[in-house]
């Protein structure tokens, strides 16, 4: 799978298939979170980057609808900079989310591909309540709940449906 999203992405990307970029991490140390690239480098004739809803291509929005863009996250995950569960790892530019997420201690674990919050649809555009979210995840983690949450992802068992969803 992931040799063919590789090759996919290369040919629709005309280049790479993967996008690099820098995110805090545990203890707020920098690291580079690997991603597939779903969106190509189309600029404009002043040479901006054209917007996202221009530049992702039909391979990519299938690619990011199916969740396999994070697949190359396991690398982050081999190589100590991510576990698996843990709270996703923010931009830079989401400082509100950075804020609270200080406030409750939530960069004292490694970032995760999953969560909670990921398994209940919750994106990040409500910053409190996500790093709330993270922080009773990480009160409450121990080795049951962490692989519940790798099954649940998965299998795509209770996105979108509020009947089956963790109790928040």
């Amino acid at each position: 799978i992931f040799l063919a999203i590789m090759i996919l992405l290369s040919i629709a990307n005309n280049g790479s298939p993967f996008f690099f970029q820098q995110r805090p991490g545990k203890n707020e140390r920098i690291f580079k979170i690997i991603k597939f690239k779903t969106m190509n480098d189309t600029k404009d004739l002043a040479g901006n980057l054209l917007p996202d809803v221009e530049r992702l291509t039909k391979v990519g929005n299938f690619i990011r609808k199916t969740s396999l863009d994070e697949i190359p996250q396991l690398i982050n995950v081999l190589i100590g900079d991510m576990s698996l569960v843990g709270p996703r790892p923010c931009l830079f530019c989401q400082q509100e989310l950075i804020t609270e997420r200080e406030s409750r201690n939530v960069f004292s674990v490694r970032p995760g591909i999953t969560g909670l919050a990921q398994i209940n649809g919750i994106d990040m555009s409500t910053p409190q309540h996500l790093a709330e979210i993270d922080a009773k995840m990480l009160q409450n983690l121990n080795v049951l709940t962490y692989f519940k949450y790798v099954f649940k992802t998965i299998t795509g068992a209770g996105r979108g449906d509020r009947l089956h969803q963790e109790q928040l």
